[in-house]
């Protein structure tokens, strides 16, 4: 097999693609041939060590992929060979294969094409999570979504428009304002246009006709969080989803006293492994909605795995919408 190797982790530029023993499932686990692997905010992050979770040197960076189960091990009888999983292990995804708990592995209905399956459980999980359980979001009310043209935006403004809310989607660009309202976005705010601080908080104002939203979902962080929470309605929940933009912000805290609002974090990763049936439900219920059409991935583009470091390169640049998607 051949991997991308995390021998130092100080960046992208270390990183090296190398020929490695192809490991066999021991039990309970299954060796899986990794068709399309994502790009996600935490992979950046995790080969940077500034992820909150540090796996031992060396190790394959990619958290979410597909594939296919080449083999299992003992005791697994839920999966077969041949049959087509996703899988979201936090490491091993950038490689042409991959030994991961049975557990972990989603099997894939025949319909789910496997580039949209690679992209599919880390952002659309956490947004549900975010949104449907964090943020009990209710049929009727506003949703603002930050980076709405992201990985997680994308997946958010389906969501919310699933469980009937009204969704307000900020993203930094023309175009991508477009791709925000092509998903269902009933508004679009391009903070290109609209700067920060006073300006981005006139086009929410503008946007909820002066009441502000009910939620913001926030993955972005920085400078943003201030003005956003500033605008928010009253008892409105504002969803600590990531900090993309870099900085974590240091908000007011007399602003959620007087919005009579509330400050709700959001991990999906530990929600999964503190409340496994609840997340088992979850994941089912995404599953339902993806096959019925209600959300699709938005996949920016696929690349080659050989061209890892060129996809991290525009991810970084700021310009993709929705996800990258690696192919074996």
């Amino acid at each position: 097999m051949h991997a991308w190797l995390c021998e130092n982790p100080v960046g992208v530029d270390a990183l090296q693609w190398k020929e490695l023993p192809t490991p066999q499932p021991g039990p309970g686990e299954v060796l899986v041939e990794i068709r399309a692997a994502s790009l996600n905010f935490p992979d950046l992050l995790i080969v940077q060590n500034k992820y909150q979770i540090k796996p031992p040197l060396p190790f394959v960076p990619g958290s979410e992929f597909a594939g296919v189960v080449a083999a299992v091990g003992e005791g697994v009888s839920h999966i077969a060979a041949g049959q087509s999983v996703a899988c979201l292990h936090g490491t091993g995804g950038f490689a042409t294969h991959v030994v991961v708990p049975a557990k972990l592995c989603l099997p894939l209905p025949p319909a789910c094409p496997i580039t949209e399956a690679a992209g599919f459980i880390m952002t659309y999980a956490t947004s549900h999570h975010a949104l449907i359980d964090r943020a009990q979001l209710r049929a009727g009310e506003t949703v603002l979504v930050l980076g709405a043209a992201g990985g997680v935006g994308t997946a958010a403004i389906q969501i919310a428009k699933a469980a009937g809310a009204r969704v307000i989607a900020a993203a930094s660009s023309a175009e991508k304002c477009a791709l925000c309202s092509a998903l269902g976005a009933d508004a679009t705010i391009d903070y290109g246009q609209s700067q920060l601080p006073n300006a981005f908080r006139d086009a929410i104002k503008a946007a909820t006709d002066g009441k502000g939203p009910d939620v913001v979902y926030d993955p972005v962080g920085g400078d943003f969080a201030e003005p956003a929470f500033r605008s928010i309605g009253w008892r409105g929940r504002y969803l600590v989803v990531g900090f993309a933009s870099g900085p974590i912000p240091a908000l007011p805290m007399n602003l959620p006293l007087l919005k009579g609002a509330s400050i709700v974090g959001v991990f999906w990763g530990d929600y999964a492994r503190r409340e496994p049936k609840g997340n088992a439900a979850m994941l089912q219920e995404l599953t339902q909605w993806w096959l019925a059409g209600k959300i699709k991935p938005v996949i920016d583009r696929t690349l080659p795995m050989a061209q890892l470091k060129e996809a991290y390169a525009l991810m970084g640049s700021r310009s993709v919408k929705g996800k990258l998607v690696m192919v074996n």
